[in-house]
């Protein structure tokens, strides 16, 4: 704790969001990950291992986030504008909100199939979480700004073919599916899949927001 405060007393007060953030979203990156992992693996136990990664790395970056929302009230000198930090730090937390909530109902509602959409969907967060990654470490200088913007489009073009999935696989499950207890589990695992590359999307919105008021 006293190594931790002292590195943060060495750091400008604008740079330690920076690198707050740039923690967040590594850890959101590897929650992305973890998911795909986990939608792939056919072991109950084992997923329920991968599910209990998730749980911790999702403590960590409320952890973390609630670190941001500190410093914004503590430092008068910020990187960029502060409702845009709030802004952002809220987008990252959601997307691990609703990371740790897809591989959550996945385990609680004890699927007998991870079905090919839940994987397309598991695979399009993990390219989402990806593409954060890539571009909240561009942030810290702003010296790369299409860097920044090809990763927001990206994400934006991940969110739509997320949403194309989603209404293909609901579509199906009422088509084809008789029994209605395997109908909702399977409609509540996909909708917090969908809504998990929502709040990628929304990530991609704040950013692009950034880079158009301090280009």
């Amino acid at each position: 704790m006293a190594a931790n405060s002292f590195f943060k007393m060495c750091l400008p007060t604008d740079r330690i969001f920076y690198t707050l953030f740039e923690s967040v979203a590594d850890t959101v990156h590897k929650m992305g990950n973890t998911l795909q992992e986990m939608v792939y693996e056919a072991d109950e136990d084992k997923r329920a291992s991968i599910l209990a990664q998730i749980e911790n790395m999702e403590h960590k970056n409320d952890d973390m986030t609630h670190n941001i929302f500190t410093e914004l009230g503590r430092n008068f000198i910020t990187p960029f504008d502060r409702e845009d930090i709030h802004a952002l730090a809220s987008a990252l937390d959601d997307v691990a909100d609703y990371v740790h909530g897809s591989a959550n109902r996945m385990y609680l509602y004890n699927l007998t199939t991870v079905t090919e959409p839940m994987k397309k969907l598991a695979d399009l967060i993990h390219l989402g979480c990806k593409d954060i990654h890539k571009g909240i470490s561009e942030l810290r200088d702003l010296k790369n700004i299409r860097n920044v913007t090809d990763s927001c489009v990206r994400i934006n073009s991940m969110e739509n073919q997320a949403d194309y999935v989603f209404d293909m696989a609901v579509a199906d499950l009422f088509k084809n599916e008789t029994n209605a207890i395997e109908l909702f589990k399977n409609k509540e695992v996909l909708n917090a899949l969908e809504r998990a590359t929502d709040k990628c999307e929304d990530v991609a919105n704040v950013m692009e927001t950034i880079i158009v008021k301090n280009a």
